[in-house]
């Protein structure tokens, strides 16, 4: 008797596990439908914007620009700091290296900054062989705040300690060199006055 009404008890609640499994499967299917669905656009947007970033970087190598935005990669947005570094738009290129530090990628933040920090003392050398040297003293101290900003991110990146250094000595060996207005470049007063709309060029 003691067996029967086990088994009983058992084939009762497995009919009313069958009967929820019946009432809930369609949900369930439909559940389980939406989430391989979501998976699937999922993987398919990510494939997209893996493309659409090779692509982007590919424009950039070949020497041309292209937009980024927020959602861009950090990659993409160091390579196009560096494409705009070596055009001269340092500004341009100073603020996409933001994002990348507190995106946790200091070691590409590091290499961004280098490569920024280059681009800045190579300008300045161009000045200096051309005998500019007050306008080519602003570029170094700019290329050393980059320089500085790389071993903070990587304080083990010897390239960037190099080439500190590199600056620095430039700076101590020609003081008139030193510039203290800041990060930002001083503006030659003889190049706004001729840019303001109206105003005969040439003159004061």
């Amino acid at each position: 008797m003691i067996e029967a009404a086990r088994a009983q008890t058992m084939r009762r609640a497995w009919e009313t596990i069958a009967r929820l499994v019946a009432r809930w499967r369609s949900t369930l299917l439909l559940l389980l439908l939406g989430a391989a669905l979501a998976g699937a656009l999922q993987g398919a947007l990510a494939a997209w914007r893996a493309r659409a970033d090779n692509a982007a970087l590919g424009a950039l190598a070949a020497g041309r620009d292209v937009e980024t935005d927020a959602a861009s990669t950090p990659e993409l947005l160091a390579a196009r700091a560096g494409f705009l570094a070596k055009r001269d738009e340092f500004d341009k290129a100073r603020a996409l290296l933001e994002p990348l530090g507190a995106a946790g990628r200091e070691a590409l933040a590091a290499l961004a900054h280098y490569d920024l920090g280059n681009a800045l003392l190579r300008h300045a050398f161009d000045l200096l062989e051309r005998g500019q040297l007050e306008p080519a003293g602003p570029f170094v101290e700019l290329a050393r705040r980059e320089y500085r900003r790389a071993l903070q991110y990587r304080p083990d990146f010897w390239d960037a300690k190099y080439n500190l250094d590199v600056a620095a000595r430039l700076v101590r060996d020609n003081p008139q060199l030193e510039h203290s207005g800041g990060d930002e470049l001083p503006a030659d007063p003889k190049k706004i006055w001729t840019d303001i709309p109206g105003a005969p060029k040439g003159l004061p």
